[in-house]
């Protein structure tokens, strides 16, 4: 029995991966990728307020749920990498592209952020809070380059009473003794390069070694359970094809021994930095569709469904992801982030 709760922790940590990955994976990683990255934190002119949710395998019994809420804002930022100018004719200058953007020196300032996520996996739960700080120094007049740590606690729980035991099974130590309910200490942190073209990021989670303990199950050592350490590498361009439409390609590349390698790759247009839809393939595991609208200076929103495309497929009706987004003292009234598009 002792395995097989090793066995559905893991489940809980795999929170929406199905490549057994600990940390919740979500498909709109390009709307947030602070989930990912702590460099990004104060990227914008305003705070970012970010609330989404993930049903994973619906239809499937006591498949993952997945919940966060970010907020990241810019600390001692003197104004913006840049000021756009106005197009005759056409949209607002708000939803105009950004080749129509005039550069001016961008100036060093820092970001802090928050963030807490919870998941739940039938009777398990994985619950985090944690807080964000970003440098963000430029490099030339439109090249600027961050670094930032994100320090926080993870909380693993088990809910007896959702657990059905039978024959000599129904008072297992493992379940019952408490320990599985524990909190660790986490750790992210990361750089990201970017301008109004391009971005690249890489960070890791997890960093600090941290180790789960189980009761013996009539071994001399107990099963351990350690926290994977993950990495990611992140990249996207922006191709302005057309006087109000983009193109995105973007790919997340995660590692987390002894996991298999995961890559996403994701293409997204956007029209008039208004409303935008995508694709994003996820190698052996998914194929997802997903769109979004700016809706004005201070919401924005997203929804994204994914077709399972392994063996779980057959089992499950997809997964659908709801991402709502809110720009707080944005007082330069912007529609479409500038930086993390």
């Amino acid at each position: 029995m002792n395995k097989l709760l090793a066995l559905g922790v893991m489940i809980l940590l795999v929170a929406g991966n199905a490549l057994a990955q600990q940390r919740p994976q979500y498909t709109q990683y390009t709307l947030n990728n602070y989930l990912a990255n702590p460099a990004i934190t104060g990227i914008e002119d305003y705070a970012d307020l970010k609330l989404g949710t993930r049903q994973q395998w619906s239809g499937l019994e006591g498949a993952p749920q997945s919940y966060y809420a970010t907020l990241h804002m810019p600390i001692n930022n003197p104004g913006s990498a840049y000021s756009r100018g106005r197009r005759s004719g056409g949209l607002p200058k708000e939803s105009s592209m950004k080749g129509s953007s005039i550069y001016r020196k961008a100036r060093a300032h820092h970001g802090f952020g928050l963030m807490a996520m919870s998941t739940r996996t039938g009777p398990l739960k994985r619950g985090s809070v944690s807080a964000s700080y970003a440098y963000h120094q430029p490099l030339t007049r439109s090249i600027q380059v961050s670094a930032g740590v994100q320090p926080g606690i993870i909380q693993y729980s088990l809910d007896p009473a959702r657990v059905k035991l039978a024959g000599n099974s129904a008072n297992d130590p493992a379940i019952y003794d408490g320990r599985v309910n524990e909190v660790k200490f986490d750790l992210s942190a990361g750089l990201w390069l970017y301008s109004r073209n391009f971005y690249v990021g890489v960070a890791g989670a997890q960093l600090v070694p941290s180790k789960r303990q189980y009761l013996p199950d009539n071994t001399p050592s107990d099963n351990d359970g350690s926290l994977q350490q993950h990495y990611y590498v992140t990249g996207g361009y922006r191709i302005d094809v057309a006087p109000y439409i983009a193109l995105v390609p973007s790919v997340m590349v995660k590692m987390a021994q002894p996991s298999p390698l995961s890559i996403d790759g994701t293409m997204k247009v956007i029209y008039g930095d208004r409303l935008w839809a995508g694709l994003t393939y996820r190698h052996k595991e998914s194929v997802a569709a997903m769109a979004g609208i700016n809706i004005n200076y201070l919401l924005d929103l997203a929804y994204s469904y994914d077709a399972s495309t392994s063996p779980l497929g057959n089992a499950n009706a997809g997964s659908h992801e709801v991402v709502l987004g809110f720009k707080l003292r944005n007082a330069r009234k912007v529609f479409c982030p500038e930086w993390a598009w």
